[in-house]
């Protein structure tokens, strides 16, 4: 369904929406109440839950849906009253009683009837496992009553990664905006179950009317209120061009002033004269008092066009912790299958970020949670022998800075055995032993990035395979993010990633090279510099210059781009300082233009990847500037300077500007601007 409001969905789509919000809030309920079985709170919440899934689903004529719900809150309803202890076998079986609700849910209306026929055993099993447990009983084995925690860690893991199903691929505008993964969403922030009595649908929709819009359908919206704001900063240019006119003006009446003067007392030249100077008077006030409304109207509608922006961009936002679902329940399952204890801990759950940002970095995240409790984290033993709590801790947290967005992972587990890794680079045949004891810490993590690199020696079925961080760095390379790390031997370890708030909208240094402007990502600018052409040094045919203790090599854009002629040299050199993970450059630019933030346009699918370049945008007068690649710029200067073909960034004939006095009138009104 592209768009329009739930008037227009089917009861069965109403019914998927009820299920995803009430499956959301038992997964989260599910993994606190685990850890305060006595949770009041949370038993409520969680009856209500399943309640409200149970009257969805009577409403649609889901019989099995209806059949689970009921003996779930059966369980929740004897818990509330103190005949049973939810200990951790139950919570497994509600969970995986969750896990079954949501496949139901994920068929197709149509379908339904047949996929019951075809799993009946499988639903039964799974009402008998909630009776046990409501009977106070022992669950029965999980090969019996559902998945494994193993199993459930994978349904969880291809949660995570796998797209939404087709009927619920176009999510609430200001809801979750994808359907429940496979096992049930641990997010910090659900909506609230409905209340035991009324409809679940009309429940669910609350005083605020909510419109489900394709995300197609929202880019371009976000497109036409960025060209809008663009075309809104364009009335200044007019207001320049009639000012030049009023300017005109005025030196038509000072040329009629002075020939009044000389004149004289001849009527006949100055009648005709001093008519000329009324009429262009009369001009001159009527100029001014449009100049004047101008204004006006070029502020308003600069105020009005950027509120647009920002509200268009703003529902593109949602919270940190909706984009992450079944994170919790995969480190819990996953901890349980390797026999270990691990929490995880999400912080910054309402740090908002762009929808895009948060589908694409689901897979890196999943990848360093895996990694962190099958890598980081010791088993029991070890950890009471290190002094250390049984049950590890991974805290998740997502923040903004600096204009980014900042997602860190922190364990309490081994951290990174250096010599172990120094062993394994060698024995990979990497590198020499003789070079691999010269690298530092840092250089040592790098081969962690690498495809293929495990420090595993054997293959399970959690990891070994050396995809998880390659993963993660090419996803965060794609995103124009960085990702560092922080180890702590014996204490644990900390993974940063530094990503863009949103990919509709970055950051950057504008440039100008061979007369055209470029824009640099801010993100990935290391440092700007004004360099003196006698710092510059030459050595084996390449430039470069002394950076806090480090050589940089310089490069003229020009040539790195491929783009004819040059810019005015002069004594001081615009070097923009740019890196990737193994080198870092400098570029010589004409000028720097100064920082903006610019509306990202994706070129054209049909150029292919166009070397060097990344995407474009449209500057405040609608000129379209191009935003560089800033990997791929790296990339080209190694390849100019191993093929020695590096060109001087000095011209051969160096022109000085000549020294300008200006003056700078500031004043908010463009009339009192050209007045003074």
């Amino acid at each position: 369904m592209s768009g329009g409001d739930y008037g227009e969905m089917s009861m069965f789509d109403l019914f998927r929406l009820e299920a995803e919000a009430q499956l959301a809030a038992l997964g989260e309920g599910l993994l606190a109440l685990e850890q305060d079985p006595r949770d009041e709170r949370r038993l409520e919440a969680l009856m209500r839950a399943s309640h409200s899934l149970k009257g969805a689903a009577r409403m649609v004529g889901v019989d099995p849906v209806v059949s689970l719900a009921h003996v779930m809150e059966d369980v929740f309803v004897a818990a509330q009253h103190g005949e049973r202890l939810l200990d951790s076998a139950a919570i497994d079986v509600l969970l995986r009683a969750s896990d079954l609700i949501d496949a139901i849910s994920r068929q197709e209306e149509a379908a339904i009837a047949a996929w019951f026929e075809a799993n009946r055993a499988q639903v039964e099993a799974m009402v008998e496992a909630l009776s046990r447990v409501h009977r106070g009983e022992a669950p029965l084995p999980p090969a019996t009553d559902g998945a494994t925690p193993d199993q459930a860690s994978e349904i969880a893991d291809s949660a995570v990664e796998a797209p939404a199903p087709e009927a619920a691929a176009e999510p609430p505008a200001a809801g979750p905006e994808e359907t429940a993964p496979d096992s049930a969403p641990g997010g910090e922030e659900t909506p609230a179950p409905s209340p035991p009595a009324g409809p679940a649908a009309g429940d669910a929709r609350g005083d605020d009317r909510q419109l489900r819009v394709s995300a197609g359908r929202l880019s371009r919206i976000m497109g036409v209120s960025s060209e809008i704001l663009v075309e809104s900063r364009r009335l200044g240019g007019f207001s320049a061009e009639l000012m030049l006119l009023k300017r005109r003006q005025n030196d038509l009446m000072e040329h009629l002033e002075k020939m009044l003067y000389h004149a004289g007392d001849c009527e006949d030249q100055d009648a005709p004269l001093r008519e000329a100077q009324r009429k262009l008077d009369a001009c001159r006030r009527l100029l001014g008092d449009q100049l004047a409304a101008l204004d006006d109207y070029d502020r308003r509608s600069g105020n009005l066009s950027t509120a647009l922006y920002h509200e268009v961009s703003g529902s593109r936002m949602q919270p940190f912790a909706e984009g992450v679902p079944g994170l919790q329940r995969m480190v819990r399952d996953l901890a349980r299958g390797l026999g270990k204890s691990v929490a995880l801990t999400i912080r910054g759950a309402d740090t908002q970020v762009d929808r895009d940002v948060l589908e694409k970095i689901k897979a890196p995240l999943n990848h360093l949670l895996r990694n962190a409790v099958d890598h980081g984290i010791e088993e029991p033993a070890a950890r009471r022998a290190a002094g250390k709590a049984e049950q590890a801790q991974i805290v998740l947290a997502a923040s903004h800075g600096g204009g980014m967005l900042r997602i860190s992972i922190r364990d309490d587990g081994a951290g990174i055995d250096l010599d172990g890794l120094r062993r394994r680079i060698v024995d990979k045949g990497l590198t020499t032993a003789e070079v691999a004891a010269q690298l530092s810490e840092e250089e040592l993590i790098e081969f962690l990035f690498l495809p293929d690199f495990s420090t595993r020696e054997t293959v399970t079925e959690t990891s070994g395979r050396g995809v998880g961080l390659d993963v993660v760095h090419e996803m965060v390379k794609d995103l124009g993010g960085t990702v560092k790390v922080e180890n702590d031997q014996g204490r644990g370890v900390k993974f940063i990633l530094q990503l863009p708030l949103s990919l509709s909208v970055v950051s950057a240094l504008l440039v100008e090279i061979a007369g055209e402007a470029y824009a640099f990502p801010l993100s990935r600018v290391d440092r700007l510099l004004s360099v003196p052409s006698e710092r510059i040094k030459l050595m084996d045919g390449r430039q470069y210059i002394d950076m806090g203790g480090s050589s940089v090599g310089l490069a003229p854009g020009g040539q790195v781009l491929g783009l004819e002629g040059q810019g005015e040299q002069t004594e001081v050199l615009p070097v923009v300082v740019v890196s990737d993970r193994l080198d870092r450059y400098g570029v010589v630019v004409d000028r720097l233009l100064g920082q903006r933030q610019l509306s990202v346009q994706p070129l054209d699918p049909r150029l292919g990847k166009v070397k060097d370049l990344s995407a474009c945008a449209l500057m405040e007068d609608g000129s379209p500037v191009l935003i560089l690649d800033v990997d791929d710029v790296v990339r080209s200067i190694d390849h100019i300077v191993k093929g020695s073909r590096l060109s001087s960034v000095l011209h051969a004939q160096q022109r000085t500007r000549q020294a300008v006095k200006r003056v700078l009138v500031v004043d908010d009104s463009l009339t009192v601007r050209e007045v003074e």
